[in-house]
């Protein structure tokens, strides 16, 4: 087989990179021969431990090796990324190649066409090549199983932890404060949540989650935030998306800080904005599953016009149907509704974003910014350029 014809026409079919090695040194680049720019990585770094297999060279980039047996070929597919290129991850990847800086303009437009593809994803292209060159059928889970050896030495080692832990009576014993803390979030009790969080009692037992206070601090927040989500927010009534959105952003806010008490603060008002969002969003008693439907549509779709043919063509009803049944079950016309669910959404922008008033009033779908701050104030009593600098929860 001409290997090199088949990296050539891999490439051009997928826009992932592709690289063949014979003993070890490249023989084709599709990064080289489309950039003139000769990688520089030392690939003997990585001896074969099976194939097909995953390789890494940093933490953020990954690649994906086929040995094609018989021969002294391999076939490196990569660099693959599952985000979207960020600069960090360009010097990285700038570093690992020994790539001069007069070839990072050239090199960051390259790597920003790549395709985005999951780690899962990567792992059935893998499959594809190593079918293809050596006639194996593989699936993406053989590419996870891990040495007996390994696995025999982890077991092991957690059962000695277990039985240590016991001895020492060092057990968790969080579970039931845990269920009580989602259930107010659930539940959307902003006050009872705070008093349960501000309650003198004994603290739960945290189990050690790694080797230093502040990452221990960061992983226990990030399990805070996808549970108030998950198990609180959602479950009360707070649209799925969004919630995924927040959470999102909540990690990435805690990433950035760097003491352990701004991590505790942050946690607070996390878990305070999690529970007055699913109060918001909490279905009163009396509503039937149509106008339901209805809400979260309106909900989802805050940043596109929604007209009332819009919101009837969810249920296969009439305009004056749907009219009658939100005013008779939510005491607000349709129109009133879209607006206090732009309004919650302008909240959270002003306060987890740095889009201006155009910005956000455009988004919305307001006709005006004039007009987006007049209805802020006219509902909330306070501007929402106010709203922003006191950073309140309105």
């Amino acid at each position: 087989m001409d290997y090199i014809a088949f990296c050539r026409n891999y490439f051009d079919v997928t826009k992932i990179p592709v690289s063949l090695l014979k003993s070890g040194y490249v023989a084709y680049s599709s990064i080289a021969e489309h950039l003139s720019i000769e990688p520089q990585t030392f690939w003997q770094m990585w001896p074969s431990e099976q194939n097909p297999e995953f390789c890494y060279l940093s933490p953020d980039i990954e690649y994906g090796r086929v040995t094609v047996e018989n021969t002294d070929y391999e076939v490196i597919l990569g660099p693959a990324f599952n985000l979207p290129l960020t600069e960090e991850v360009l010097r990285e990847y700038m570093r690992e190649q020994a790539l001069s800086l007069e070839c990072r303009e050239i090199m960051a437009e390259y790597l920003y066409t790549i395709p985005l593809i999951s780690h899962r994803q990567l792992a059935r292209h893998l499959n594809l090549i190593h079918l293809c060159l050596n006639h194996k059928v593989t699936n993406a889970d053989d590419l996870y199983k891990q040495d007996t050896t390994l696995l025999a030495g982890r077991e092991e080692q957690h059962l000695q932890q277990l039985l240590d832990n016991q001895e020492n009576e060092n057990l968790h014993n969080s579970y039931y404060f845990e269920m009580e803390l989602y259930q107010y979030i659930r539940d959307g009790s902003e006050e009872r949540l705070k008093e349960f969080l501000s309650a003198d009692r004994t603290t739960p037992r945290e189990g050690k989650m790694a080797s230093t206070p502040l990452r221990h601090a960061k992983n226990l927040f990030i399990s805070a935030a996808v549970k108030a989500g998950m198990l609180g927010a959602i479950p009360g009534g707070m649209d799925i998306e969004k919630a995924y959105q927040l959470i999102d952003l909540y990690i990435q806010e805690c990433e950035q800080l760097s003491r352990i008490e701004a991590i505790h603060a942050l946690q607070y008002s996390m878990l305070m904005d999690f529970c007055r969002r699913a109060g918001e969003s909490r279905i009163p008693e009396g509503i039937s599953s149509e106008v339901y439907v209805c809400m979260n549509y309106i909900r989802s779709h805050t940043n596109e016009p929604i007209s009332l043919e819009d919101v009837a063509a969810q249920i296969s009803r009439s305009i004056s149907y749907i009219t009658k049944r939100f005013k008779t079950e939510l005491g607000i016309n349709v129109g009133a509704f879209i607006t206090r669910c732009r309004l919650e959404e302008a909240k959270s922008l002003l306060t987890h974003s740095n889009k201006s008033l155009a910005e956000i009033s455009s988004y919305l779908c307001f006709s005006s910014q004039a007009y987006f701050q007049n209805v802020f104030k006219k509902k909330y009593g306070i501007t929402p350029m106010q709203y922003r600098k006191q950073g309140r929860r309105l």
